[in-house]
């Protein structure tokens, strides 16, 4: 019988690291093409309502929000805990609506503003009285177009 002989004492060849730049700037993209930048900074607290009879909005790019419910922690010390509204990144009155209605419209193209859509997100507490106001004043700003966000429910 023959018997093998190792010749030298071979080591494990190193690991190339030619093609690491390639794998971090693929995974690179893929983080940049896959994350969504917040566009507004929550400064109120709301927990939604529930709804059995809930749809999605089809185009997003077409939907403008007005945040209502009460201070978030941190800005409690300085505006109370009563519900405020918040239209982009701050707290504004009722008398605002029709500026901001005005400024989320230019942005859009000319075909698009018809099908402008605001989105009303109001914590479950909050009275109708301050949601009747907003709704009063998106009526003068001609903004007819409003839904409600709710979280679905399993039933009743």
């Amino acid at each position: 019988m023959a018997v093998m002989k190792k010749k030298g004492n071979k080591e494990v060849p190193a690991i190339s690291t030619a093609s690491l730049p390639d794998v971090i700037f693929m995974i690179l993209f893929f983080f940049m093409v896959s994350t969504t930048m917040r566009d507004q900074e929550l400064l109120v607290r709301y927990r939604l309502p529930e709804a059995t009879e809930v749809q999605k909005l089809e185009k997003k790019s077409l939907v403008s929000f007005i945040h209502i419910g009460p201070p978030s922690m941190t800005m409690q010390a300085k505006f109370g805990t009563a519900p405020r509204i918040q239209l982009n990144d701050s707290y504004k009155s009722t008398r605002d609506i029709l500026d901001f209605v005005a400024a989320e419209r230019d942005k859009l193209s000319e075909a698009d503003r018809a099908s402008m859509t605001i989105c009303l997100k109001a914590d479950q507490a909050t009275k109708m009285g301050i949601v009747t106001d907003v709704k009063q004043e998106l009526r003068r700003a001609n903004a007819l177009k409003i839904s409600y966000a709710a979280s679905k429910s399993l039933g009743y």
